[in-house]
């Protein structure tokens, strides 16, 4: 047996597994495909230029010990960014060598003038009449790192977010989109990393902002005839953190002015920072430029924490309360509460409060009347692994077969319906749900749901398929 690329990288992963710690060896080396081997050159495929670098900064002296060991003095390691399922569409490969300048952006045209011609500035967070051109950074102290917990389904955000924090403006995920469901971390992560560069970095302005407030102030701009006052105050600032920028759906005057001010803070170095409810992929109503824009640096995914994970929130809560409870209890929320945070927290302090208010014992029968309310609220959220198995049985075929290459007429077409209703019931990405129905790309699954729309409209039998399913999940 010759020596393959696959066999030099395996070689290369157990060295560099005995020397790093496992939780950096699964983010930072188990992602990596190696793809080919061409003298003692290693080509590897890596999902974004940020891990490219990433990997760059911190394990570039391990990379070389390992590869020399196995492909001698000559060694080289060359690297392929392929994006994917991060926007859920598929970059075209770029090669890259460690010694390699970093390509620039183009810049943009600005069609605003950058110079304000009133020397007072307006602040629209300043009450009109008090002259202050001090900027607050509306940041919340106590959305930290410290209590962001790692977990498997927050890695990668977390890492980008230290990242950005180490380095406003100096890395290449610029803008930094955090994306993920309700309740999963995406406003403390953001608020986590203003508050790390404000510790860092005192000097910096840095500006929290939901984008609804960003939206009426841009209103009230125009209505006073200050529009660009309005655009050189958000010039000036060097860290811009812009909370549910879902919100500019459909808001092209809002999404114009917040084009100039992007180009503006991107050209000059200034960190942007978004969160959305969805992938850049899946956003509707926002202009092409704009998604553009969010798909130059690094979108990065809040999951549903696992179990574990959830665990460590429950107990992290508890020690900094000051509180103790039988970790029975603890089991119990964990097992029971999933999908959101905010929730698995909310269960805990109602416990608390029960307890302390009431001067009742927290008992396991305690727990499951506080934990029952809180799910009863909650819309049961339908999964796609769920979804998967109710649309096999309906059409008498197991999942593996959903899932298989096959195109015969019958199991394309459930598995079509499987997408299209993935796509209605759940949060996923579109990228997030052609994963997980038999490895497909966000374009199929795009396909998928116009075919879905259009057999309703012109096949019977298959808009009886809809509605049986529809009641299943309802």
């Amino acid at each position: 047996m010759g020596v393959t690329a696959n066999s030099v990288w395996n070689n290369c992963l157990a060295f560099i597994k005995d020397n790093i710690q496992p939780q950096a060896f699964k983010t930072w080396f188990e992602p990596i495909k190696p793809i080919k081997l061409s003298d003692s050159a290693l080509s590897i495929q890596v999902p974004s230029k940020f891990f490219y670098e990433w990997l760059e900064e911190h394990y570039v002296k391990l990379l070389k010990v390992a590869l020399t060991k196995e492909l001698g003095d000559n060694a080289k390691l060359v690297y392929i960014i392929k994006m994917e399922n991060t926007y859920g569409n598929q970059e075209p490969f770029t090669e890259k060598i460690p010694s390699s300048n970093r390509a620039n952006v183009a810049p943009q045209e600005l069609d605003v003038p950058v110079k304000s011609k009133n020397p007072e500035l307006k602040n629209p967070f300043v009450i009109p009449g008090i002259r202050n051109i001090k900027i607050e950074s509306q940041l919340n102290p106590n959305y930290n790192f410290d209590n962001f917990l790692e977990g498997d389904s927050n890695r990668l955000a977390r890492s980008a977010g230290m990242a950005v924090a180490n380095k406003p403006g100096g890395t290449s995920f610029n803008p930094l989109l955090i994306f993920g469901g309700v309740g999963l971390g995406k406003t403390h992560l953001a608020h986590a990393i203003g508050v790390e560069i404000k510790d860092k970095y005192p000097e910096r302005t840095v500006l929290y902002i939901a984008a609804e407030k960003f939206t009426q102030q841009y209103i009230e701009s125009v209505k006073k005839n200050t529009r660009n006052d309005f655009i050189h105050f958000y010039q000036l600032i060097d860290v811009l953190i812009i909370d549910d920028v879902q919100f500019l759906s459909g808001k092209s005057g809002t999404q114009d002015v917040f084009f100039h001010i992007f180009n503006h803070l991107h050209q000059n170095g200034k960190q942007v920072i978004l969160t959305s409810d969805k992938a850049p992929v899946d956003m509707q109503d926002i202009e092409q430029r704009l998604l553009s824009r969010f798909k130059w640096g690094l979108s990065a995914e809040l999951q549903n924490p696992d179990y574990e994970t959830r665990i460590s929130i429950l107990k992290n809560k508890l020690y900094r309360d000051g509180v103790e409870m039988p970790d029975d209890i603890v089991d119990y929320v964990a097992k029971h509460i999933k999908t959101n945070i905010r929730e698995l927290e909310g269960a805990i302090i109602s416990l608390i409060a029960q307890s302390s208010f009431n001067k009742r014992e927290v008992t396991l029968e305690l727990a499951q009347q506080v934990v029952e309310k809180f799910v009863k609220n909650t819309k049961r959220e339908v999964s796609i692994d769920y979804i998967q198995k109710v649309v096999s049985d309906y059409f008498e075929m197991d999942v593996a077969t959903l899932q298989s290459k096959t195109r015969k007429r019958h199991i394309v077409q459930a598995r079509q319906l499987a997408m299209f209703f993935a796509k209605k019931f759940t949060k996923a990405s579109l990228a997030s749900i052609g994963s997980q129905i038999g490895k497909r790309d966000h374009a199929t699954v795009l396909h998928a749901c116009k075919t879905v729309d259009n057999l309703a409209e012109t096949d019977k039998q298959f808009r009886k398929y809809i509605d049986d399913l529809t009641k299943k999940f309802s």
